[in-house]
C-alpha cells in the first residue's frame, strides 16, 4: 500500500471576484484557482484538496485552510509555498504549510473560526471599498446594534439563522463571541473615516448565518426591529418572519483554530 504524505496549507483570499470556495461548472472559483495552480507545480502529479469549511461567492479570507494529500512528500516547505504564491493569481497568497498525520481531518476535526463583518453607514462611500466593506446608507444606531450583538452570544437555537434549513439540522449553537466594534484593522486612504465590525467567533457556522445575524443588527439599527425581535428569533418557539440577508462583500474569515 502506498504511504501518503498530508498537510495543511492557510490562505488568504480577496473573495470579490470568486464564486465561492466550491468547484462549480464555468465558473472561477478558488477551489478550482488553487487545484489549477497545483496541479502545474507538482507537475501533474497526483494530489487531492479538501477544505476546512466552504465560504460563498465573494467572501474573503484572512486565514483559511485546506489539506493536500500527496503520494510524494514535499521536500523543502519553504520552496514549495514559494513557488505556490508565485504561480497563485494575486488576490490568493498562501500563509503557511505543516504536515500532518493521517489521523487529522480538516473537516471532522474541531474548530474555532472567527468570521468579521465589515460596515459603514450614512452616506455613499468610494467604489474602492466594495470589495470588503458594505455600506448601509440609512442612519444607523451603533448603540443599540452593540447590545443586539451580545445577544447573541452564548447557546441559543439559530434555526432563523440559517439559510433554507431543513426540519434535521442541528440548530442549539454556542456562539463564543458576538460584538460589534469600531474597525482599527483595516484602513485605507478612501475608507469611510468611520467604519465598523461585527466580531462573531464560534465551533460550527450555518449557511449564511453570520449574514443573516448581521441583516437582524442592520434592522436593528433602523429601527425596523427591536431588542426584544431579536431575543424572540433566538427560541424555538419563535415563529416571525427571517431577517435580510446582508451582502457577502462584507464578510471575512479571519481565522480558523484547529483544537
Amino acid at each position: 500500500m502506498q504511504k501518503k504524505f498530508f498537510y495543511v496549507i492557510s490562505v488568504q483570499y480577496l473573495g470579490y471576484r470568486f464564486h465561492g470556495w466550491q468547484k462549480q461548472p464555468n465558473l472561477k472559483t478558488l477551489h478550482l484557482m488553487i487545484d489549477r495552480t497545483l496541479n502545474f507545480i507538482l507537475e501533474k502529479k497526483k494530489f487531492k484538496t479538501l477544505t476546512s469549511g466552504r465560504t460563498d461567492a465573494m467572501v474573503s479570507a484572512e486565514s483559511a485552510a485546506f489539506e493536500l494529500f500527496l503520494e510524494e512528500p514535499i521536500e523543502d516547505a519553504e520552496a514549495f509555498l514559494a513557488l505556490f504564491n508565485t504561480n497563485l493569481p494575486q488576490d490568493i497568497r498562501a500563509l503557511q504549510i505543516r504536515e500532518v498525520d493521517s489521523k487529522f481531518n480538516i473537516i471532522q476535526h474541531s474548530k474555532v473560526k472567527e468570521y468579521l463583518y465589515m460596515f459603514a453607514f450614512g452616506d455613499k462611500f468610494h467604489p474602492f471599498c466594495a470589495p470588503i466593506l458594505t455600506t448601509i446608507l440609512d442612519p444607523l444606531d451603533i448603540d443599540l446594534m452593540k447590545e443586539g450583538a451580545k445577544l447573541f452570544e452564548g447557546e441559543h437555537y439559530l434555526k432563523k439563522y440559517c439559510y433554507k434549513p431543513t426540519d434535521n439540522g442541528i440548530y442549539n449553537r454556542t456562539i463564543l463571541k458576538c460584538e460589534i466594534v469600531e474597525n482599527t484593522i483595516y484602513t485605507a486612504s478612501f475608507f469611510p473615516e468611520k467604519s465598523y465590525i461585527l466580531r462573531v467567533k464560534g465551533k460550527g457556522f450555518m449557511r449564511n448565518q453570520i449574514r443573516l445575524m448581521m441583516g437582524a443588527l442592520i434592522h436593528l439599527g433602523q429601527g425596523k426591529r427591536t431588542l426584544q425581535d431579536i431575543e424572540a428569533s433566538l427560541k424555538p418557539d419563535f415563529t416571525g418572519d427571517v431577517y435580510y440577508v446582508a451582502p457577502a462583500s462584507g464578510l471575512i474569515l479571519n481565522s480558523i483554530q484547529f483544537e
